[in-house]
């Protein structure tokens, strides 16, 4: 089982815990943010980690985060690489404001899974593929 080293920016943060409900690890918000409609901000997380080799971090917003604040992902999923991993090298969470929000210190805000990197591959140009053909984008239907 791989270990992961994590740096806490604040002896009063929330500690990050793995849940036997989800694959998914919760991140807080590492200090109180008002933001104002239209605005781009980098959230503090308060807390970087040392990934073992071979391994990234995926960052995605938790299923009510803009519901509760009107956020978005600014750049749809982050991806935090094993290189990333300085005591300083605080994980954040780059948002778009769609409306006037505050989020508080030790809110859960985002969630971040450790997966493996991709494998080395190799790719081969070809003037055909298969003969299976799925009818185009979005041919899968709607229900």
């Amino acid at each position: 089982m791989p270990t992961i080293k994590i740096h806490y920016f604040s002896p009063d943060a929330p500690r990050l815990k793995v849940t036997a409900k989800g694959d998914w690890i919760d991140l807080y918000c590492a200090q109180t943010m008002q933001l104002s409609a239209g605005e781009f901000a980098l959230i503090p997380l308060g807390v970087s980690m040392q990934l073992p080799e071979g391994y990234e971090a995926n960052t995605a917003p938790r299923s009510s985060t803009f519901k509760r604040w009107g956020i978005l992902q600014a750049n749809s999923i982050g991806v935090i690489d094993n290189s990333y991993c300085g005591t300083n090298d605080e994980w954040k969470l780059p948002v778009y404001a769609t409306r006037d929000t505050v989020i508080e210190k030790g809110d859960r805000i985002c969630q971040f899974r450790i997966v493996e990197n991709q494998p080395p591959i190799v790719f081969e140009e070809a003037e055909t593929l298969s003969d299976i053909n799925r009818g185009g984008f979005g041919s899968t239907g709607t229900k």
